[in-house]
């Protein structure tokens, strides 16, 4: 019976810009939709943290360290962004409408 230690995977953490093109390849592979799902907050000592996606290979276990874009708004900002004005137009319709028309014209 093989030792535990033998069987275990070596486990690396590595920068996504770290990456092999080959490992690159296997982990879009592996993520096809996207790894927002699967994202793992890593807390360091002295409060600062850091995200990471798993992702296996044969020999190896890493943990690929991404870079995360935190939303700092107050909510009421965000609601602004996202919502129409009171005539329950969208901001800025108009000019979206006539870059359109004019592309149709070429």
């Amino acid at each position: 019976m093989a030792s535990k230690a033998a069987n275990a995977k070596k486990r690396v953490i590595i920068s996504y810009m770290n990456l092999s093109p080959e490992l690159l390849d296997a982990f879009k592979a592996t993520y096809p939709r996207g790894y927002a799902e699967s994202l793992i907050r890593i807390d360091k000592p002295g409060g600062d943290f850091f995200y990471v996606v798993p992702f296996e290979t044969e020999e190896i276990s890493y943990l690929v360290k991404v870079d995360v874009k935190i939303d700092t708004k107050p909510e009421e900002e965000l609601e602004k962004d996202y919502y129409a004005d009171e005539d329950d137009e969208i901001s800025g319709a108009e000019q979206i409408a006539d870059t359109a028309s004019d592309d149709d014209d070429e």
